[in-house]
């Protein structure tokens, strides 16, 4: 909220009705770049690795 009010200067309405991905494209244009780098896509065999690891059932 601090970034959208006091830097982009988002008035309150349009800040609540954004979605995020609309709040992220509003940040990576306001800064003419992407402030956070996607993460890397896993491997199936390291995808394996971590279901084997923190299985989910």
């Amino acid at each position: 909220m601090m970034l959208a009010f006091g830097q982009i200067r988002l008035a309150p309405q349009n800040f609540w009705r954004m979605s995020p991905c609309e709040m992220q494209a509003a940040i990576d244009g306001f800064y003419g770049c992407a402030l956070m780098e996607a993460a890397p896509v896993l491997s199936r065999p390291e995808f394996g690795i971590l279901y084997d690891q923190y299985p989910d059932h």
